[in-house]
């Protein structure tokens, strides 16, 4: 018998003969069979070691724990809170479920959120992704256009994520991305376009694969200012989508069905009266159909949620209790340059009635703010003062008609 056939894999003991492929080291040979299987159990080993790195950095906790950390920033908006925690709590739930085969595969819930300018959409969805510790991109719908016209691709949605997650693909595929300004790209007319509504009903169709879950080439830097880079692969499947909108107007169209359900022999005399102030809280999908959102992007958003309008007693609140209220902050401002800063429960009362007044919603507080305390800010640091009190006189001294009239304007 010839040297050759004497052979033998040093791992499973089979002949040469036995074995298509028996590869040479320095002093052992391995057949191809075991090949196959240690590069099985390689890849094992890489994929549980990614998958237990990231459910390290995720910090997931319980739905209640989650709206416990929303109420330390946002005031009131208890029914959004408890939708977002439930909805945000089931999908990463669905990121640590184990990968057998035989195993029910929970659908991904992307969550729509519905309400007024300044009512805290933005904020609950940043303060969320802040507590889970992972990546987190903003995105304005209206500079998104249809691929091949003068605006951004849908795609450079996944290019803000990749950036805030520092290009790591793993990270970026787990975190959150906030569509905000959703209603602008609504169609158009009522019937489907016969022309192109390339910033609207068009955006809304290439949107689609990556709400439900798509692997995207992705421009890192952005499609058309860098065509010669790379493109990055990056699976949508496990990104969280949150949309918001004012959708400004949808209360005629709650209100057109909520009359009509009103009247007839199927109407009840015993229903609660409708709350004609907060008609979003009314809403449905078929509201943000009438609107119009084409119904196969609303059935990809299948958590739909709204924001109460901010009341004087919520906007009071919002300058005093949250964990970074604006107040905290200029009394943190103030005491860098050893100022003690103070405002009396009259200022405060005036403040809100402004923002009320002139319906500026939550960003319209800092703005009456910045507008009282900018000259202290600008004088103080250079004075030998130490104390500042904040007096309903010195804010109506402040708020002239003139400041009142453009903060109305830019509001």
């Amino acid at each position: 018998m010839s040297k050759e056939e004497n052979l033998e894999c040093s791992f499973c003991g089979r002949k040469k003969a036995e074995t298509d492929l028996l590869i040479a080291g320095m002093d052992a040979h391995i057949c191809d069979k075991c090949i196959e299987q240690a590069h099985g159990i390689v890849e094992e080993e890489i994929s549980e070691a990614k998958s237990t790195s990231l459910s390290k950095d995720l910090i997931l906790k319980k739905p209640k724990e989650i709206k416990e950390f929303l109420d330390q920033y946002i005031i009131g908006q208890d029914e959004t809170k408890k939708a977002m925690s439930v909805a945000v709590y089931n999908h990463y739930k669905r990121l640590l479920q184990s990968k057998d085969k035989d195993e029910v595969e929970i659908e991904k819930s992307n969550i729509v959120l519905v309400g007024e300018t300044g009512t805290g959409k933005t904020l609950v969805a940043r303060t969320i992704a802040r507590m889970l510790n992972v990546p987190f991109a903003i995105v304005d719908a209206t500079v998104l256009t249809q691929a091949g016209y003068v605006g951004e691709d849908v795609e450079s949605i996944l290019s803000r994520l990749l950036q805030a997650a520092d290009y790591n693909v793993e990270k970026a595929e787990r975190g959150i991305v906030f569509i905000d300004e959703i209603d602008k790209i609504a169609r158009k007319g009522d019937n489907p376009s016969i022309t192109r509504d390339v910033s609207g009903e068009g955006v809304q169709q290439a949107l689609l694969k990556l709400l439900e879950g798509a692997v995207v080439n992705v421009a890192p830097k952005g499609g058309r200012k860098h065509p010669e880079q790379k493109f990055i692969e990056v699976n949508t499947k496990d990104i969280l989508f949150i949309a918001g909108g004012a959708f400004s107007g949808i209360e005629k169209n709650i209100s057109k069905r909520l009359n009509m359900q009103a009247v007839g022999f199927g109407a009840s005399l015993e229903e609660d009266a409708i709350d004609h102030n907060n008609l979003l809280q009314y809403i449905t999908p078929l509201d943000l159909k009438s609107f119009g959102l084409i119904p196969e992007i609303i059935g990809r958003l299948p958590v739909l949620s709204y924001m109460n309008p901010l009341d004087a007693t919520t906007l009071r609140a919002i300058l005093t209790e949250p964990k970074n209220s604006i107040i905290k902050q200029y009394t943190k401002l103030f005491g860098m340059d050893d100022v003690e800063f103070t405002i009396d429960d009259e200022a405060l009362g005036y403040i809100v009635s402004k923002a009320v007044e002139y319906k500026l919603g939550a960003r319209g507080l800092r703005s009456l703010c910045e507008a009282i305390f900018t000259d202290a800010m600008f004088e103080l640091p250079s004075k030998d003062d130490k104390e500042f009190n904040v007096t309903k006189k010195y804010a109506e001294a402040k708020l002239t008609n003139s400041t009142l009239k453009k903060l109305r304007a830019a509001s």
